[in-house]
């Protein structure tokens, strides 16, 4: 297969370079799961594993390989599987804030899916969770932060009796992204995702399990090629079909990338991404008559005229508050993280000098009683 109908473009090539010489080739990681992948390569679909330097040097999940990313690798061996040495940078990046291991409160970086070109933000319109305001804003802060451009596709529209009053409903939380509502079911809207979908392009599917991911795909490619669950009848939740991240193609050339559904999504952005998301909050609290209003009582606070008025829902602006402390927690989180890394890196340099030390007393008095007479 030619790299380029996998999305190989100049940006790897460069990356890559500094690795030719070492007798790797290129991949793209289209199934990964622990420390074994499914990479495809211009031979093919190869199993690869994890070389043990990689594995070894990475700091954190957000570095060992995820679908989408471009990897380097050798092999494979005759009746072996090729090995994954290194993961080049990636040009976008969906990732979420997850935690080690249970009942621990340490977290980590977990990115969910590499260089993508769009992410279609998939949610429900048959009456559950899913298409809740709240939801989608986290969603698309998160998509902002990930490089990649982003598109609301609302499923299940066979199951909604008032559609245009759920769109009025979602279009404020989705300022300057593209809406389209479609039935996986009936096929009702899927051609509206064709101008996304072509050749070399890169899709990832998210959103909260029992939306439709996975049908939506197998709808695109014209066979039941994915495994898909009924949701329950009393909250229209669904069950975690897909458990790790998978990449198909399209006979059209795109490469689409079904995810596991995200019951809870934890923030991992910067406040950027949050001011883009909210641009209209942001505008407003250019306006208000003091630098550090607190937008509570605060005389001429622009955002406060703005409720008032009815120029800016209550609701949104009490969900970009609840989003911001996320994010400044975080922070907050990450730089304590920082500062225990930094202290432990100064604790064992201070062990490795004391143990230098204690090395030369004992020599230089190994040396002094050989002179003694």
């Amino acid at each position: 297969m030619d790299l380029s109908q996998l999305g190989w473009r100049p940006f790897f090539a460069s990356a890559f370079e500094a690795l030719q010489g070492q007798g790797y080739e290129p991949a793209r990681v289209v199934r990964a799961d622990r420390n074994r992948a499914i990479v495809m390569s211009e031979h093919g679909a190869l199993d690869a594993t994890i070389a043990g330097r990689l594995a070894h040097d990475a700091v954190s999940k957000a570095d060992f390989p995820a679908v989408g990313d471009w990897v380097a690798i050798s092999g494979p061996c005759e009746g072996g599987a090729a090995v994954i040495h290194a993961v080049l940078p990636r040009r976008s990046k969906f990732s979420r804030r997850a935690t080690v291991a249970k009942r621990s409160s340490k977290t980590d970086e977990q990115v969910l899916v590499a260089n993508v070109d769009t992410v279609l933000l998939i949610g429900a319109l048959d009456g559950g969770r899913s298409t809740n305001q709240q939801q989608i804003e986290r969603y698309l802060t998160l998509a902002w932060d990930s490089g990649a451009d982003s598109v609301v596709v609302l499923n299940k529209a066979d199951m909604c009796d008032d559609v245009p009053a759920v769109i009025r409903a979602v279009t404020p939380s989705a300022i300057s992204v593209p809406i389209h509502v479609v039935s996986a079911m009936t096929g009702e809207g899927i051609r509206a995702l064709t101008p996304y979908l072509s050749r070399g392009q890169t899709v990832a599917l998210l959103g909260p399990s029992g939306v439709g991911k996975s049908t939506i795909i197998n709808r695109l490619l014209g066979a039941d090629r994915l495994a898909v669950s009924e949701v329950r009848e009393s909250d229209r939740r669904g069950r975690h079909t897909t458990t790790c991240g998978e990449m198909v193609f399209l006979p059209e050339g795109a490469m689409l990338i079904d995810t596991p559904g995200l019951r809870t999504l934890h923030l991992r952005a910067d406040e950027e991404s949050l001011g883009e998301m909210f641009r209209d909050i942001e505008a407003l609290a250019a306006q208000c008559r003091f630098n550090d209003c607190a937008h509570t009582r605060d005389p001429g606070c622009a955002i406060l005229a703005a409720i008032d008025e009815g120029l800016l829902d209550v609701g949104r602006y009490r969900r970009y508050l609840i989003l911001k402390e996320e994010l400044h927690c975080e922070a907050m989180r990450q730089d304590r993280k920082q500062q225990l890394s930094e202290r432990a890196t100064r604790r064992a340099a201070s062990e490795r000098s004391a143990v230098r030390d204690r090395a030369r007393r004992r020599r230089e008095r190994a040396r002094l009683r050989e002179c003694e007479p």
